[in-house]
């Protein structure tokens, strides 16, 4: 659904560049993304949890991934590279399943749509928004982890691009697009509507996310809705 303001008789553009094949493997950015986190993942869950300083006056429990990689408001100064090592870190099971599974079905999705350099754009300013958000809007001392707002971003270029594209809830039941990104990925980004949630995360990721897709589908004509 992306659209250009291109004429129909004209001939369609080249076909995006295939991901390499090794060993009859596709190895595209999302599964290099996907791929990293696990890798981040077993990490965490192998390097065991210490105490460390946490502002002036507090201590924390972590892991030593998460407390180093993971974006810390208060530490952010002497730690930039932050801003982007946080997207690969995750703080839990149940919370890198779901960004894994979302990124992989809509990641996918859009990958075959826009291809790998336009993808990977909005994958990473979106999550670096989104923490960017986080900074100006967010707890001081609070540690920032997950690739939601990357996340948030990708669906939030599909929306644009095709609203009424079919999807499962939950493997089973059938509704447009537009309805998840409203039922869940919107409601997710209102502020303290959900407690312990990076909402500015989220809603940094969607917005950038939601002007990507307006732009690629003015430039994509050829991409007809359905």
């Amino acid at each position: 659904m992306p659209l250009s303001d291109r004429d129909y008789t004209r001939p369609s553009p080249p076909p995006a560049r295939r991901p390499r094949d090794y060993g009859g493997f596709n190895l595209s950015p999302v599964w290099i993304i996907i791929i990293a986190n696990l890798m981040f993942f077993v990490a965490i869950l192998v390097s065991g949890e210490g105490r460390y300083p946490f502002g002036e006056y507090h201590e924390v429990i972590s892991d030593r991934f998460t407390y180093y990689m993971g974006l810390i408001p208060y530490y952010f100064p002497s730690r930039p590279w932050t801003i982007l090592t946080s997207m690969f870190i995750h703080s839990g099971f149940g919370h890198i399943l779901g960004n894994m599974i979302t990124l992989y079905f809509f990641g996918s999705f859009l990958h075959r749509l826009i291809g790998s350099s336009r993808f990977l754009l909005v994958y990473f300013v979106g999550g670096i928004v989104g923490n960017v958000l986080y900074l100006l809007l967010g707890d001081s001392l609070s540690i920032v982890v997950g690739a939601s707002g990357a996340v948030y971003a990708i669906a939030g270029v599909l929306v644009v691009m095709m609203p009424r594209l079919t999807v499962r809830l939950y493997f089973i039941i059938p509704m447009p697009l537009w309805v998840v990104v409203l039922l869940f990925f919107v409601i997710w980004s209102i502020p303290g509507f959900i407690p312990n949630i990076a909402w500015q995360a989220h809603l940094g990721g969607l917005a950038v996310g939601l002007v990507a897709g307006y732009f690629y589908r003015r430039r994509m004509r050829y991409i007809f809705y359905r």
